[in-house]
């Protein structure tokens, strides 16, 4: 993987996406992080701040999630601008990285869940750390597989995931980048 071709879409969020971040600084490539003005962030490099109608462009149906997910989300302004700069990272990534918890239902917890979802709508590659299991899993369109230990093959990839990070978490992202990057 050339690394000075390779961006890094996120969202500086505290948590995975900050240790995403700051992976990605790290090891020398570029990111991207998609935000809106006033939205409170952990990283403040590669901000790339969406104006209203970009976010409208990202916008999805609450009603439409919460089927899809099998849960309910409110209609909080601030949570709908939080999906639809999920929907800037996935669908600027060739490739899906989030780390969290994969329910017995096949989604990922929390609003996490959304941005994978959207990368399985898309079919784009996607690899999930499970915090709870130690372990990376990627989706083969119908299940979640071990993938053992996933190396970022595209040099646009997407790094979203839980704010509560573990140190599992950390670790897993930690030696992603190292073993794609150095």
């Amino acid at each position: 993987m050339n690394k000075q071709e390779s961006i890094l879409f996120s969202g500086g969020a505290n948590g995975a996406e900050a240790e995403f971040g700051a992976n990605a600084e790290r090891v020398g490539i570029e990111e991207v992080n998609f935000t809106f003005e006033g939205h409170a962030i952990a990283r403040q490099r590669g901000l790339r701040f969406l104006t209203q109608k970009e976010l409208k462009n990202g916008d999805i149906s609450l009603e439409y999630v919460s089927r899809l997910m099998n849960r309910r989300y409110t209609d909080n302004p601030t949570f709908r601008k939080i999906l639809q700069t999920i929907w800037y990272q996935i669908n600027s990534g060739q490739e899906i990285y989030v780390v969290g918890e994969i329910l017995a239902d096949n989604t990922v917890k929390g609003g996490t869940g959304w941005g994978a979802e959207f990368a399985k709508l898309c079919n784009k590659p996607l690899c999930v750390f499970d915090q709870k299991r130690g372990a990376w899993f990627s989706w083969n369109q119908t299940e979640w597989i071990d993938c053992g230990e996933p190396v970022i093959r595209q040099s646009l990839f997407a790094g979203t995931g839980t704010r509560f990070l573990e140190e599992n978490g950390k670790k897993a992202i930690r030696d992603l980048f190292e073993r794609s990057f150095i």
